[in-house]
């Protein structure tokens, strides 16, 4: 799943809460769910932080 893709699942998932739209049971799914995502979007921009240090530091020698 790309960055693109897991912040519009989240958006579409606080767009819901923010609604009412779900119940309970829902809800804690949808927590759950959001919770991965958030995981997701964290370990790709770390890496991209990375891979964009590692060629700036390329860049510099």
């Amino acid at each position: 799943m790309s960055y693109e893709e897991a912040i519009k699942q989240l958006d579409t998932i606080v767009n819901k809460m923010e609604s009412n739209e779900l119940d309970i049971d829902q809800m804690a799914e949808q927590l759950k769910q959001a919770k991965k995502l958030i995981k997701l979007c964290k370990d790709k921009l770390t890496k991209t932080d990375e891979e964009i240090k590692t060629l700036l530091q390329a860049d510099g020698e």
